[in-house]
């Protein structure tokens, strides 16, 4: 997910894009331990992508860059 994707999206659309990430991530965690992974890199991208949404939703509490609460 790039970051113009996620400033398109609203706050509630953001959270709950961003449970989803956390618990494939959770997945894919636990996965890498029990067996090999079919795809590793996809742990960093999913942890990519969570810092990304936070980073929108933090700056929109804040108001940085003129963004407001969707």
């Amino acid at each position: 997910m790039k970051i113009e994707d996620c400033r398109a999206k609203t706050d509630s659309e953001l959270r709950y894009d961003m449970n989803g990430l956390k618990k494939e991530l959770f997945g894919l965690r636990f996965r890498s331990v029990g067996e090999s992974n079919q795809n590793p890199s996809r742990i960093r991208e999913a942890r990519r992508a969570i810092a990304r949404i936070n980073t929108v939703l933090h700056e929109r509490a804040t108001g940085i860059r003129g963004q407001n609460s969707r």
